[in-house]
């Protein structure tokens, strides 16, 4: 029988979000769509693929096999779409462009708006994720992140080095002592399911029994925290031009290795070919040099 790219891409959104509601969230379909078409596909292949239970949904044996032919399928359709797109020469669309909270609010949200004055008939859309997006199936365009890529399909086209800092509010910032440690500072931090992303980790390293005095799982919440004087935070201090005013400000305090971190821009090889991902790419490149020089 014939398994279409829709059977194979519903198929690898359940078994990897582990759950028909996040399936569905992931493909933006509702999620009697998601069950409706996966008991079609069972029914054809004539097995279960995943088992039910309140807990989601969780891979048969049969679903097992088909995990890694469904990847390498979401890997080529991703290469195909962007073989069929790099024919377009006009740099026009959206470009789907993803980054940490903190870089996706404080820098590719004003760049977006900098991008649509220069060139109209470009469009960000700006995907934050603590998590990273599969470029090589064509989740996002463009990511900046953390981390160089790993895999052989994925690109660096540029690395930022960034200063990192320990931010609070101006009457949080009143209230310490001159000579106050890191740990004596209170501190908002991630909240479960996100109490391994950066900084919690490191700041664990550097605070024995550390213990945030408050949690949340939205950056834009532990920002609203920090500007209330609840905690300290630590921030990229990136000097880009498109920076807002800040109600937070720096504390002249060491954070050792964790003191310094990179940014990557990071794409699939061959989305660069694609007329709108590489302008994009080049403007952020014209950013990343603004930044270097000061």
């Amino acid at each position: 029988m014939d398994i279409s790219w829709d059977d194979a891409r519903l198929f690898l959104a359940i078994a990897e979000t582990g759950s028909f509601s996040g399936a569905a969230r992931r493909l933006r379909i509702g999620q009697p769509t998601v069950s409706r078409r996966l008991a079609a596909l069972e029914y054809a292949v004539g097995a279960a693929l995943f088992r039910r239970s309140v807990d989601g949904a969780a891979l048969t044996a049969a679903g097992e096999r088909w995990v890694v032919p469904a990847k390498k399928m979401a890997e080529w359709a991703g290469e195909l779409h962007r073989a069929a797109e790099s024919t377009d020469h006009s740099p026009r669309g959206i470009v789907r462009v993803t980054g940490t909270p903190y870089m996706s609010a404080d820098f590719l949200a004003p760049f977006a708006a900098f991008v649509a004055r220069k060139h109209p008939g470009l469009r960000l859309e700006v995907q934050s994720q603590v998590q990273y997006l599969d470029l090589g199936r064509g989740e996002a365009d463009l990511a900046l992140r953390a981390r160089p890529p790993a895999t052989p399909d994925l690109q660096c086209v540029d690395t930022l080095d960034i200063v990192n800092g320990v931010f609070v509010s101006k009457e949080l910032k009143a209230r310490l002592s001159r000579k106050v440690t890191l740990q004596e500072l209170p501190w908002v931090a991630w909240a479960p399911p996100f109490d391994a992303v950066p900084p919690n980790p490191q700041l664990e390293s550097l605070i024995p029994g550390f213990t945030p005095s408050f949690t949340a799982d939205n950056f834009l919440v532990l920002l609203a925290a920090a500007e209330a004087g609840l905690g300290a935070m630590v921030l990229p201090n990136m000097p880009h031009r498109f920076k807002r005013t800040s109600r937070l400000v720096p504390l002249e305090l060491d954070l050792g290795p964790f003191a310094r971190s990179q940014t990557h821009l990071v794409c699939a090889r061959s989305a660069l070919d694609i007329p709108r991902v590489r302008r994009v790419s080049e403007l952020l490149l014209e950013e990343f040099k603004r930044i270097r020089v000061g």
